[in-house]
């Protein structure tokens, strides 16, 4: 069954996905993939302030994206 990729930024509160893909260049985009964000990674929001920061759990560590680049990450709901 296809599950099509929607930003990360899209996820609510608790909801899960799996990576599949980045839109990020640059310094931002190795600091994410520094972190575990990659194609594969399971992903877990925990908290969004609006129009502002998500905190998202990423293999047992927790980061802080602005929503407007996680917006750039695609993630295939579980």
């Amino acid at each position: 069954m296809y599950v099509p990729a929607v930003p990360l930024s899209s996820l609510g509160c608790g909801e899960e996905g799996v990576v599949s893909s980045l839109h990020l260049t640059g310094e931002l985009r190795a600091r994410l993939m520094a972190a575990g964000l990659v194609p594969g990674t399971a992903v877990r929001c925990l908290r969004k302030k609006k129009n502002s920061l998500g905190a998202f759990e990423i293999r047992s560590a927790v980061i802080a994206v602005r929503l407007q680049d996680a917006a750039l990450v695609l993630v295939r709901r579980k």
